[in-house]
């Protein structure tokens, strides 16, 4: 499910240790293709109830591991604060590093009910890594076509309230759909939003929604057009974060955009074919992007991208009712 450039070996399933209310899982450590600066990590447990999580990263220098730095908190649990780490900052759901590194620890922090019982579930934890190096690289068009039929919803269609900030679980209400599960852009909001922020566009907490609901999920910075393509070769959608001025995208549904997100649902030749969920009605929100242009907004601004997939057989999570007490 991950596109072959970026892909590496999927790690042993490591144990959970309890640290008072928590459930801690430490992965790692890796060592990157290359030194990198970018880091980006997503967890999906498949089927269980709402628990708030957060990750924490340490990386290796001259001078040996970091202290560990964590991202914000998702869900309702009061974890105690780290320290400031110099030339490593944390920005909400992702790290950047002043100097490149070329070794990384990850530790995932859990709390709700019995929180080291989550992970006797169905699990995945990635972190997708980058120099910044290939992002924007301009990559041949591939030949013929793709286009996955993936549902149409606009979010300007949701409670006024809501409709110009729900691009996020508007465009994963949209996949889901496609994958077999239906759920409302408000329903996934609700899930979503983090009242400290005030904000609906977490990427781990949309990964975290989607798993709840039985679709394993990742968060990737793609490298180039190649590893897109890929994906929507395969079956996969992309949820893919643009920014923009006015005259970047033609054709559009917002003239521009500080941050947005809109459903990659496939290409024909040098056009990529897209679900946005500004445009006004559901039957506008089926766009054709020129890929230079796509590339730029997208590719040369950061690149990062939600894949959500089926979950292999004999993973799914437990019916209503069969569920274990902690949930």
């Amino acid at each position: 499910m991950i596109p072959p450039s970026c892909r590496r070996t999927v790690d042993e399933l490591p144990s959970a240790v309890a640290e008072g209310a928590d459930a801690v899982v430490d992965l790692g450590p890796w060592r990157p293709r290359a030194a990198v600066r970018h880091f980006v990590p997503a967890l999906s447990v498949l089927g269980a109830s709402a628990f708030a999580f957060r990750f924490e990263l340490a990386v290796k220098s001259t001078a040996g591991w970091s202290p560990w730095i964590a991202t914000t908190t998702v869900g309702s649990a009061d974890f105690f604060p780290y320290p400031p780490v110099d030339g490593i900052e944390s920005q909400i759901d992702v790290w950047t590093s002043r100097a490149a590194v070329g070794e990384i620890k990850l530790r995932v922090r859990v709390r709700g009910g019995d929180a080291a019982a989550l992970f006797d579930r169905p699990w995945l934890v990635t972190l997708s890594v980058s120099d910044g190096s290939d992002v924007g690289r301009m990559a041949p068009a591939p030949e013929g076509s793709a286009r996955l039929s993936v549902p149409a919803l606009s979010q300007m269609e949701a409670d006024p309230a809501l409709a110009s900030r729900i691009c996020s679980p508007t465009s994963v209400a949209m996949v889901l759909g496609y994958l077999g599960v239906g759920v409302t852009p408000e329903r996934l909001a609700a899930d979503v939003f983090h009242p400290a922020l005030d904000i609906y566009g977490v990427w781990p907490a949309a990964v975290s929604a989607a798993a709840r609901r039985g679709i394993p999920g990742y968060l990737l910075r793609f490298p180039d057009w190649t590893a897109a393509a890929w994906c929507l070769d395969h079956g996969l959608p992309i949820i893919a974060s643009v920014r923009y001025e006015a005259g970047e995208l033609t054709g559009a549904a917002i003239a521009a955009t500080t941050g947005h997100l809109v459903v990659l649902t496939g290409y024909d030749g040098d056009d990529v074919l897209a679900n946005d969920p500004a445009a006004a009605t559901a039957d506008t929100v089926p766009r054709r992007y020129r890929r230079r242009e796509l590339e730029r907004v997208w590719l040369d601004r950061a690149g990062v991208g939600y894949v959500f997939f089926k979950a292999p057989s004999g993973s799914a999570p437990p019916r209503p009712g069969t569920r274990p007490r902690e949930d």
